[in-house]
């Protein structure tokens, strides 16, 4: 029980950063609270044993820091995307859930390298939170879960509101 309590504390934490970090208003500003939100996803993954989120988050807080400081280059976004498919295939421990982080780090990998403005990113944080908004509920990380849920819902409409309402 004491396990499911802190994963959650951890869990709770993340969800606060990665809350802000939707709200900033440049891409590095956005991937450095990420890199926050990745921390505590680590801490909170590895006391809910879920081993194959601990690598592809452990992986994303790698690949975070290198898109922060803008060196995120097509070659390190091959080698994360790979590292994050062998080392979390090899530790996973959660059969078919086990693949959802997986899936969300490569597609999210694969975006930092991509987009070029916190548009897109936006776009790509709603896709990777419905692969992560499963496997949270999953392993009952759940302020994770419900963050999930309702960062995707509030990062569409910032979406709607960028597009339509700010009239980029």
């Amino acid at each position: 029980m004491f396990s499911l309590i802190l994963g959650n504390i951890f869990s709770l934490l993340a969800v606060i950063c990665l809350g802000i970090s939707v709200l900033k208003k440049n891409k590095k500003s956005l991937i450095g609270w990420q890199i926050l939100d990745t921390v505590f996803c680590v801490a909170s993954t590895f006391v809910l044993q879920s081993y194959s989120a601990v690598v592809t988050n452990s992986v994303s807080l790698a690949r975070n820091i290198v898109a922060y400081y803008n060196q995120l280059s097509r070659f390190m976004a091959f080698v994360f995307s790979l590292l994050i498919v062998i080392v979390g295939l090899y530790l996973n421990n959660r059969g078919v859930i086990g693949y959802l982080p997986i899936i969300a780090s490569v597609q999210y990998t694969i975006c930092l390298y991509i987009t070029k403005n916190e548009q897109q990113m936006r776009w790509a944080l709603v896709f990777n939170l419905w692969f992560w908004l499963i496997h949270d509920a999953y392993i009952q990380a759940y302020p994770a879960a419900i963050n999930d849920a309702i960062l995707s819902l509030w990062t569409l409409i910032h979406i709607f509101i960028h597009k339509f309402l700010k009239k980029e």
